[in-house]
């Protein structure tokens, strides 16, 4: 549990930075440049998800149950999956009010991905995982539109064009993700 937790701790510390420390990041990136920082923040970021990715691996050879989740719960996630897609997409697919509305999409899918995961996982190392990213994401949510309200951010309003067009690719990836790349990737089929 060890590296799964110290896996946490460096990949979402570094998200968090912008959330609680905005000034000390903006010191940084004037300091060392744009591009530094980012090769920085990357390099610790991808560190954390293999301690995460590896961390987990482990705690699976010798899993501590917590609860058996009942096979509902895995029906629940996948349906609460496809708004979480939907909203990742949003934070990458421009003009559509899902983004003008909430202003950090994939904060809002990630809480979504996080819940849906926790109710359908009863493991020690799934709490951990699926908890620690729901609580991140909840905060980083709240710290987020706190800081666009006080530095006075305004969206475009968006479009339904752009609304449907997040929505059909939301949708599109959930399936390709639900029905291949989550058995090839994770090792689960949600369907199988």
């Amino acid at each position: 549990m060890l590296v799964l937790i110290l896996g946490l701790l460096i990949f979402l510390g570094v998200h968090s930075i912008r959330f609680f420390a905005d000034d000390w990041r903006s010191q940084q990136v004037a300091r060392l440049g744009e591009l530094p920082w980012k090769g920085i923040y990357t390099v610790v970021s991808l560190l954390g998800f293999a301690l995460i990715v590896w961390g987990y691996g482990l705690a699976k050879v010798d899993t501590v149950w917590l609860w058996i989740p009942p096979v509902w719960t895995r029906h629940l996630a996948a349906l609460l999956l496809v708004p979480a897609f939907i909203l990742l997409l949003a934070a990458y697919i421009p003009g559509s009010r899902i983004r003008a509305k909430l202003g950090h999409p994939m904060l809002a899918g990630t809480k979504i991905w996080a819940f849906a995961h926790l109710i359908s996982n009863g493991t020690l190392a799934a709490v951990l995982l699926f908890g620690s990213f729901l609580v991140w994401s909840v905060v980083g949510f709240a710290a987020s539109r706190r800081r666009d309200r006080a530095a006075g951010v305004t969206r475009a309003p968006g479009s339904l064009k752009g609304d449907l067009m997040v929505v059909v690719a939301g949708v599109i990836a959930w399936a390709v993700f639900a029905m291949y790349l989550h058995g090839v990737l994770i090792g689960v089929k949600p369907f199988g």
